[in-house]
């Protein structure tokens, strides 16, 4: 990859998603972890220096995976990984696919799912240092929706028409409980779910 190219893809917001996925992984204090989707191998490297047993997974044999196949039909027993990561991965399938995949990752995982899909939106932004006094960090996005891109290379996302949060919310608590879900005010186009699995 050129590095002009590299700038403009790994950019500091995208560094501020990777040190998200990370910390909210950790913060299930996991042995083992499978990551869907291995992208550039930032965020496994990271996962294993802090000890982890990470498998990844893609459709892509050329990435290199541990394991290649869908994650509409992941290749491992059930209850085989303490947490799932899965970042950015889900809206490049159909949506009538995002129940067949949260079924899969809750059946993989023991503990939790670390999920981020795209939210498409302009953003308001509130970040504020005083001296003495708690940070405080938030993002939130305009409620109003925008019909799919014709380019874009995902087949949906967060805000866009039929797509409101509420309804994205509501298929995931089919299979999960929201631990927590929010934006990052440094990389607010990446809407982070924290989820523990219903039994």
């Amino acid at each position: 990859m050129q590095y002009q190219q590299w700038k403009r893809y790994e950019n500091p917001e995208r560094w501020t998603s990777y040190f998200t996925q990370i910390d909210r992984v950790l913060s299930f204090q996991p042995a083992s972890v499978l990551e869907v989707g291995v992208g550039n191998h930032i965020v496994t490297h990271a996962l294993k220096q802090q000890g982890l047993d990470v498998t990844t997974l893609d459709i892509d044999a050329g990435l290199t995976p541990d394991l290649v196949g869908s994650v509409e039909k992941i290749p491992a027993a059930d209850q085989s990984f303490d947490v799932v990561l899965c970042a950015e991965v889900l809206e490049h399938l159909p949506y009538e696919r995002f129940e067949i995949c949260l079924s899969e990752l809750k059946r993989v995982s023991r503990h939790g799912v670390v999920l981020s899909l795209p939210h498409w939106g302009y953003t308001k932004r509130l970040i504020l240092d005083v001296p003495g006094l708690p940070k405080i960090r938030y993002a939130w996005k305009f409620p109003f929706s925008k019909n799919n891109d014709t380019g874009s290379p995902h087949e949906w996302e967060i805000n866009r028409t039929g797509f409101p949060l509420s309804r994205i919310k509501t298929d995931i608590e089919k299979h999960f409980s929201i631990v927590e879900h929010f934006l990052s005010p440094w990389m607010p186009y990446h809407h982070f779910f924290v989820l523990k699995p219903k039994r």
